[in-house]
């Protein structure tokens, strides 16, 4: 009897302090993209480079690059870099490129010697680019509103060299893209928040912007070029801080992407996501495997003591505490960041996502590498 006592006495401590931990991630971290208020900056509009890297996206440069062409902005220019497209890519540019002016398309020959990932496109409209400040989204994405441009560039002072954006996803029917969209947005209260906090570690290339020279001076993609993804969070994780970094995510800055439309598809999008990751900074890695660790034992072992009735009123008192954060946090983030319908399903998904990300994230490291893939 007082063995057991004593491991359900061990174990509840193992539950409070992850619990403690989680309270601790949801009101430092997780809430601060929530209370956050942007600063307006005035000053004249300066000009911008639109980067856009498309591989054989015909359909999705027809339907979205007019709303990026047509933004309420003075001075930019749109830069797609058409990379060995074999679909109707080059002439749909081509017919745009009659129509806007500030469109520029570099096309890049396939060469069966020479295989590249994106961060050789993305490079070729760096090269090209004509202004210092650089923003970035992808060929499946739409700015929410025609303000998206002015919204992010509003952000760049003397001492801003990048600026994190919100990218999320269109709102389709059905569970799997309910989850791509909770996933979204856990990421990025994550990322955010963490940046408020003065901790950069990543940003998204649906919605980034950083200025040209930061990334020559720093060697552009450097060491990380033979990795399949990493154009983005790996580049703001190496060379961002807190004092040259801001975030903007007002609704009419986000940006919304074409969701997977399986699960399968989404799997292997995760997979090359999370190739990213061993290649963070040892402080971010720390950050983020004790947020989704200490979920796992603080549901598991609340599952464990609850069965027993292990100091029950307690449990409930520790759980509910945990939980009403999580209810404040997902209503103000989902109304933040124009994500509506995901509360009914937070909970479960709370539970499965670091078990799926943790399966994913091994598969990754068992796996052989792979080919250096674009996408």
């Amino acid at each position: 009897m007082f063995q057991e006592n004593l491991f359900f006495s061990v174990l509840f401590l193992v539950f409070a302090l992850s619990a403690a931990i989680q309270l601790f991630y949801y009101m430092y971290f997780y809430l601060a993209p929530c209370i956050y208020k942007h600063q307006g900056i005035s000053g004249a509009k300066k000009p911008v480079s639109v980067i856009i890297c498309a591989r054989n996206e015909s359909e999705n440069l027809r339907d979205f690059l007019p709303a990026i062409l047509e933004q309420d902005y003075p001075d930019y220019e749109v830069i797609v870099v058409n990379d060995c497209s074999e679909d109707n890519s080059y002439n749909i540019l081509g017919e745009y490129l009659q129509k806007y002016p500030h469109l520029r398309v570099s096309n890049v020959n396939k060469d069966p010697k020479f295989a590249h990932n994106k961060k050789f496109a993305q490079f070729i409209g760096i090269k090209a680019a004509r202004n210092e400040i650089l923003l970035f989204t992808d060929a499946d994405c739409q700015p929410d509103s025609s303000q998206w441009i002015d919204g992010m560039v509003s952000n760049f002072t003397g001492k801003t060299d990048f600026v994190l954006g919100y990218g999320g996803y269109l709102k389709k029917k059905g569970l799997l893209n309910k989850y791509i969209r909770f996933d979204s947005l856990s990421i990025a209260i994550q990322y955010l928040g963490m940046a408020i906090r003065g901790i950069p570690y990543m940003g998204v290339g649906r919605n980034l912007a950083y200025k040209r020279n930061v990334f020559f001076d720093n060697k552009g993609f450097g060491s990380t070029t033979h990795i399949i993804s990493g154009d983005d969070d790996l580049f703001v994780n190496s060379n961002s801080y807190g004092e040259n970094t801001r975030v903007e995510f007002r609704k009419e800055t986000h940006t919304r992407s074409l969701p997977a439309s399986t699960f399968r598809k989404w799997v292997i999008q995760k997979k090359r996501h999370l190739t990213t990751a061993p290649y963070y900074k040892m402080r971010d890695k720390f950050l983020l495997v004790i947020e989704p660790t200490t979920r796992i034992i603080f549901y598991a072992t609340f599952a464990v003591l609850v069965s027993w009735l292990f100091l029950w009123p307690y449990l409930l008192i520790i759980f509910g505490l945990r939980l009403i954060a999580q209810i404040i946090v997902i209503a103000l983030a989902q109304k933040k960041l124009n994500e509506p319908g995901l509360a009914g399903f937070w909970l479960i998904f709370d539970i499965f996502s670091p078990l799926i990300n943790g399966t994913i994230l091994l598969s990754n490291t068992l796996r052989r590498p792979g080919k250096n893939q674009w996408k």
